[in-house]
């Protein structure tokens, strides 16, 4: 059973690229005659505090790079440390101007600079940066707190005191196609971060992909409230409208968590095209947004409402949809997508005219990485969803991950990428380049290489659908169960679960691997009693086994990365050295 909805009359705009090398080239072509707005932060996520327009933002940024040029600065790194608004742009599009590589980090949150400052030297110390670019305000509370520096001592530089009169010194840099445009590292538990090296050219082959993929046409709004240091707030919420020329409305992550419906009000306010986050921001909305206070909303100009990032539920695809649709949001403005930093941002989606396909399959054949239909309501079904065709100059390839033979269509194992977005490697660190990026398929000479995405999945009818993480499985009794299925479970088994705040993995007791759930809940809720076994119960019944511990800690010690993802990884380290209680996580 293939079970679809949602149509649309939506056109494919052109590449707007035409006569245009790199993201400089279509800045430049605007000087001077281009009043239209680029960029305005809403503070708050409601009132307007600052703006660009396309000329502004091009003379910031001829501002800033002419500063880094009269450095000698072409070549180096600059750390990025700004919190959300309009002054990042201006300074990833100077770094730009000037061939600086642009390396956007975490800023520290309130209150907190010196422990945030801690938390980027790891950065700092694989990408060796000569200058940190950032805002005046946060060189005053560095110089207040007496904080020592990051390691190699980077000279900080406050964008926002720069003179505007120095942009008639800046000197265009020749910009190669395979030159590094800037360095995004990659989330993750591990002591070594990882510097994805993205290239102009990968940038505009995947930027170019995007606008066709997400339907983009002249005159269109975005809005963004995904961190500025994260591939998808980067590339997606703000290089993708900079590319296409739109206004960009701009919110702070806080901002959403605290009130999401002000990011679905601005959506009508400002008459949005194009905005989305990951799966739990939909949920979020759901959850947060009650009726009464949806009456007001206009939602019928979201023609684009991406979904990707993490595990893309059809509950909550599903259930967003049904609870909004009186506010005018379609079903063919879903949009499901995957990608990945090492992608540069998005690798699988579909183009208009769109429908959200789900498909129904035996959950205990997906264990044994075999797809069975199933039919909708079956104790045994499990609905997934596509996430979409290969993006325009993608190949994707479904390879078992030990042999790295080619797998056939509808057989789960590990996601394979070629193609142009796909970027050259990890900074400074050729074994995991070599490992990851280097991959060749058995008995296939002269294709690839391939990057390996460490995701499991299997194409069907041109879609592409993501059942797990090949490192994050749990084995238990002979039988694989995929974290995220568990998560969701735990999560909708008691109404004091907060969302997208349980962990599951697996423990080696010596003899066999057992279940541990970890649960974030709300402070007045860890005493309840009915709480664990409210997830032991459901946990069991769904997935025939049995969690060996459930543990309830307040949602903010649930390890997550600066963008909001789980760190199953960590977690699991937390709670073999019996520390979950003293883990403390930034919003």
């Amino acid at each position: 059973m293939y079970v679809s909805f949602g149509q649309s009359n939506q056109h494919i705009a052109q590449d707007p690229w035409a006569g245009h090398g790199d993201l400089v080239g279509v800045m430049c072509a605007r000087r001077d005659r281009d009043s239209r707005l680029a960029c305005t932060y809403l503070a708050s996520g409601r009132d307007e505090a600052a703006s660009f327009t396309q000329a502004g933002l091009d003379l910031a940024a001829r501002s800033i790079a002419a500063h880094l040029q009269d450095r000698g600065l072409a070549g180096e790194r600059a750390l990025l440390m700004f919190p959300a608004g309009v002054d990042f742009l201006a300074a990833f599009l100077g770094c730009l101007y000037a061939g600086v590589v642009a390396v956007p980090v975490p800023a520290p949150a309130p209150g907190s600079m010196g422990p945030g400052l801690t938390r980027l030297g790891a950065i700092a110390a694989d990408a060796s940066p000569r200058v940190l670019l950032t805002v005046s305000d946060f060189t005053a509370r560095r110089d207040a707190e007496g904080i020592e520096g990051l390691p190699g001592d980077p000279e900080w530089i406050a964008t926002d005191r720069l003179p505007e009169d120095a942009a008639a010194d800046w000197l265009r840099p020749g910009i190669e196609a395979d030159g590094l445009a800037f360095l995004q590292y990659t989330s993750g538990s591990t002591s070594r971060p990882k510097g994805v090296m993205v290239t102009h050219g990968n940038l505009k082959a995947n930027l170019g992909a995007m606008y066709r993929t997400a339907g983009c046409r002249p005159g269109w709004v975005t809005l963004s409230w995904l961190p500025n240091f994260h591939d998808m707030g980067l590339v997606g919420g703000l290089l993708l409208p900079l590319l296409g020329g739109f206004p960009a409305y701009l919110m702070s992550p806080t901002a959403f968590v605290q009130r999401p419906l002000r990011w679905l009000q601005a959506i009508g306010r400002y008459g949005v095209n194009l905005t989305g986050g990951p799966n739990f921001a939909y949920e979020h909305c759901v959850r947060r947004v009650p009726p009464s206070r949806r009456q007001d909303l206009d939602l019928s100009s979201w023609e684009t409402a991406f979904n990707g990032s993490e595990p893309v539920r059809a509950h909550t695809l599903r259930t967003f949809l049904r609870e909004f649709s009186a506010c005018g949001l379609r079903a063919e403005s879903l949009y499901p997508t995957y990608g990945m930093a090492e992608a540069t941002l998005q690798v699988s989606a579909d183009p208009p005219p769109r429908r959200t396909h789900f498909v129904p399959v035996s959950a205990s054949a997906l264990e044994q990485h075999r797809v069975e239909a199933a039919a909708e309501g079956d104790e045994d079904a499990v609905t997934l969803v596509g996430c979409g065709a290969p993006a325009p100059g993608f190949e994707i390839a479904i390879a078992d991950p030990e042999s790295c033979r080619r797998l056939e269509a509808g057989e789960v194992g590990e996601i394979w990428l070629a193609g142009p977005s796909v970027a050259g490697g990890y900074w400074r660190n050729p074994e995991a380049t070599r490992e990851a990026f280097r991959a060749r398929l058995a008995q296939e000479e002269g294709s690839g290489p391939w990057f390996r995405t460490g995701d499991l999945g299997f194409l069907r009818d041109g879609q592409l659908f993501v059942t797990g993480r090949l490192k994050e499985l749990v084995i238990l009794d002979g039988r694989n169960h995929y974290p995220h299925d568990i998560e969701g479970t735990a999560e909708a088994s008691h109404p004091a679960l907060r969302s997208g705040a349980v962990i599951a993995f697996a423990v080696d007791d010596g003899a066999t691997e057992r279940l541990v759930v970890v649960c974030g809940v709300r402070p007045g809720d860890l005493d309840d009693p009915d709480v664990a076994p409210a997830i032991n119960r459901r946990v069991a019944e769904i997935h025939e086994v049995r969690p060996q511990d459930v543990v309830l800690v307040p949602s903010s010690r649930i390890p997550k990365t600066s963008s909001g993802k789980l760190q199953r990884s960590r977690c699991r380290s937390l709670y073999l050295r019996g520390e979950l209680a003293e883990e403390k996580v930034a919003s």
